[in-house]
C-alpha cells in the first residue's frame, strides 16, 4: 500500500474538532498518528489525507458510516488515547480477524503486552454491537470475576466518557443485570455484556430472546491452574460443556491468553483445529518470530529493546513461555516432551529374538474421589543387551477401582497376554493381592521401592530419551502427560507402574544373564551330541512299502 503522510497538525485538529476526552490508561496500544495513518492506508479512498480528516470532521453520517462498518476504522476514530507506538502487522491482522463473519472459533495466542485484549476484549465488543454485526449478547470470561469485572469497567468507561462515541453512537445506559452479575445493558441496541468467570455456569443465560451470539474468553487460565491435568480438564470441560453451549446458532467464539502449558485450553484447541476435529483458526504471535524478526518495531524498535524487556521480566523460563511462546521445561523437570520416541506398530518378534511381556501394576484399591488410581501397563521386551527395546502396549489401566474389580481386571490381563510376568508394587495391605494372585497361578513378583519416586524415574529417564522405551501414538496420553508434568500433576501412579516393571526386570536380567559362546561348528569342532544317520536306500522304502501293502489289503506278495 502506498505511504501517506499525516501532519501532526492535522491530526491534532482532528483530536481537537472529534471532543475526545483523554483517558488514561496502563494497557495503551500504539503512537496516537500509528492507527489512523494505517486505516488511511486501508481505506484507499483518497491518497490526500487532509481531505479525508475533512470528511470525517465535517460529515457524522460519513463517520458513522465507516466507524460502523470496519473495526479498524472504529478503533482509530474512537480509541486514540490507546495509540502510543506505531502499530504492528499483527495487530492489523487482528481486527480483520474480529470482521470476518464466516470465522465461527479464532484462538488468539499473542506475547504478553501486544495489545490482544484491548482489541477484542476492550474494543471489538462494543463494535460488534454497534457496527455491522449488530451482536446482541455479548459474554465475557475471564479467570476470575474481578478480572471479568475489570474487562467489563474499561468498556463502561468508554461508554460513559468519550464524548465522541455517544455522540455518533449514543445514547447509552446501564444497568445492573437480574442474574446478580454485573453487566451492562444498551436500551438502543437492545444489547447486553455479560461478565463471567472461569467455571461459572452460564446455562440458559438470555438478553430477552437472545442467547449469546458473541462469546470472549480472555486469559482464563494461568500458570497455577494449568499445573494439574485435573485442573486443566476442569478448564476445557466448563469451556466445552458450559460456555460454548450457551451460545447460539452462529455464534463466534475468541479465545485469547498466551502460551501456559502444552494442555492448556489454547493448546488443546489448537491441536483438535490442527486435525480438523473442530472449526476454527489458530493464530500465534511471540514478540520475536522463529527467524529473528520482531514483530511489534514500533514498541520494541531493536534487539537492544528486546533484551531489556527481558531483563526486565527476569525470569527466564516466563519470558520463553509467555513472550517467545516456547514451550520449555521447569527447571526441575526429569522427562522433556521431546525426550518421548513413538512407534507406530509394534514389531514381530525375530526367530530366536528373545521376547518377553510383562506387565508393572500400582495398586490403589479405593473408589474415592480422592484415592489414587489404580494402573497397569503391559509392556512387550524384545531383544537384548544393546538391541532391547520396551515397547509400551496401548492397553494400558489407568482407573480407579474396588478390590474385586482389580483382581478380575488383573485376571483378564492374565488370560490377554498369556500368563505375563506382573511386576506389582507392595507395601502394606498389597501384599495379600500380591499373594491371592501366587495362589492362583500368576507369574508375579512383588515389589518393595528403596528409593523415593523421583530417584526411580531418574533411573529410567536415560532409557526414554535414548529410545530404549518407546511409546504408541495413541493410548498412552496420559502416560506422557504424567512423565512430562512429574512433580507437578497430582497423579503419578502411572509413572510408578511404569517405573516398578522397568527396574524391576532390569535386575531380574541382569541376575538370569547369560553369555552366548557360539556353535560348535563356529569353533570348527563336530558336535559330539548329534547322531549321524546314514540315508536310506531304495531298498529300505520299497520294504517298507511292501508291508505297507501286506497290512492293508489282507494279501501277501
Amino acid at each position: 500500500m502506498p505511504h501517506i503522510a499525516t501532519s501532526s497538525n492535522c491530526l491534532e485538529k482532528l483530536r481537537r474538532n472529534m471532543n475526545c476526552c483523554p483517558l488514561k490508561c496502563s494497557r495503551g496500544l500504539t503512537h496516537i498518528d500509528a492507527l489512523v495513518l494505517l486505516s488511511l492506508r486501508r481505506m484507499r479512498m483518497n491518497n490526500d489525507s487532509k481531505h479525508l480528516v475533512a470528511v470525517l470532521l465535517k460529515d457524522v453520517e460519513a463517520r458513522v458510516e465507516l466507524v460502523t462498518s470496519s473495526h479498524y476504522w472504529f478503533f482509530a476514530t474512537y480509541f486514540p488515547d490507546y495509540l502510543q507506538h506505531r502499530s504492528a502487522d499483527f495487530q492489523r491482522e487482528m481486527f480483520e480477524i474480529s470482521e470476518r463473519s464466516d470465522l465461527s472459533l479464532a484462538v488468539i495466542m499473542a506475547f504478553r503486552g501486544s495489545a490482544k485484549s484491548t482489541i477484542m476484549t476492550m474494543s471489538y465488543p462494543i463494535w460488534a454491537i454497534m457496527g455491522k454485526q449488530q451482536k446482541k449478547f455479548v459474554i465475557i470470561a475471564s479467570q476470575t470475576q474481578q478480572q471479568a469485572r475489570n474487562h467489563l469497567l474499561n468498556i463502561r468507561r468508554e461508554l460513559e466518557s468519550n464524548n465522541l462515541l455517544k455522540s455518533d453512537l449514543g445514547p447509552f445506559t446501564e444497568a445492573t443485570d437480574e442474574w446478580g452479575q454485573m453487566a451492562l445493558y444498551i436500551p438502543k441496541y437492545d444489547a447486553r455484556i455479560l461478565a463471567v468467570s472461569a467455571e461459572q455456569g452460564v446455562r440458559g443465560v438470555r438478553n430477552g430472546a437472545h442467547r449469546p451470539d458473541l462469546i470472549i474468553a480472555d486469559d482464563v487460565e494461568d500458570i497455577n491452574s494449568t499445573r494439574t491435568k485435573e485442573s486443566r480438564d476442569k478448564t476445557f470441560n466448563w469451556w466445552s460443556g458450559e460456555l460454548v453451549p450457551a451460545g447460539d446458532v452462529g455464534s463466534r467464539q475468541i479465545v485469547i491468553g498466551n502460551l501456559l502449558h502444552e494442555d492448556s485450553l489454547l493448546m488443546r484447541l489448537k491441536t483438535k483445529i490442527e486435525n480438523n476435529e473442530i472449526d476454527g483458526n489458530f493464530y500465534s504471535w511471540p514478540i520475536v518470530d522463529d527467524n529473528g524478526n520482531i514483530l511489534w518495531t514500533g514498541k520494541f524498535p531493536d534487539e537492544k529493546a528486546i533484551k531489556k524487556e527481558k531483563r526486565k521480566i527476569g525470569n527466564r523460563i516466563a519470558w520463553e513461555r509467555e513472550y517467545m511462546l516456547h514451550l520449555v521445561p521447569d527447571d526441575d523437570q526429569i522427562i522433556e516432551r521431546g525426550m518421548i520416541h513413538y512407534y507406530d506398530e509394534l514389531p514381530i518378534a525375530l526367530q530366536g529374538q528373545y521376547n518377553d511381556l510383562i506387565i508393572g501394576v500400582d495398586l490403589a484399591i479405593s473408589e474415592s474421589n480422592k484415592a489414587d488410581y489404580t494402573t497397569m501397563i503391559p509392556l512387550s521386551i524384545l531383544g537384548r543387551g544393546d538391541e532391547q527395546r520396551i515397547y509400551v502396549m496401548p492397553n494400558i489401566t489407568n482407573k480407579r477401582m474396588s478390590f474385586p474389580d482389580t483382581i478380575d481386571r488383573l485376571r483378564e490381563l492374565n488370560r490377554f497376554y498369556c500368563y505375563p510376568k506382573f511386576y506389582i508394587e507392595q507395601t502394606a495391605y498389597q501384599a495379600a493381592v500380591v499373594q491371592q494372585l501366587k495362589t492362583e497361578g500368576f507369574d508375579v513378583i512383588g515389589v518393595s521401592p528403596h528409593s523415593d519416586k523421583r530417584s526411580r524415574l531418574n533411573m529410567i529417564a536415560d532409557k526414554i530419551q535414548r529410545g530404549v522405551i518407546l511409546f504408541p501414538r495413541t493410548g498412552a496420553e496420559d502416560l506422557i502427560t504424567q512423565l512430562v508434568g512429574f512433580g507437578i500433576e497430582k497423579h503419578d501412579d502411572l509413572v510408578d507402574a511404569l517405573t516398578t516393571a522397568v527396574l524391576t526386570f532390569a535386575v531380574s536380567e541382569s541376575e538370569t544373564s547369560y553369555v552366548r559362546v557360539g556353535t560348535w561348528e563356529d569353533a570348527g569342532i563336530a558336535n559330539p551330541f548329534r547322531r549321524t544317520i546314514a540315508p536310506r536306500g531304495r531298498d529300505y522304502w520299497n520294504r517298507l512299502l511292501d508291508d505297507w501293502n501286506e497290512a492293508t489289503s489282507g494279501f501277501w506278495d
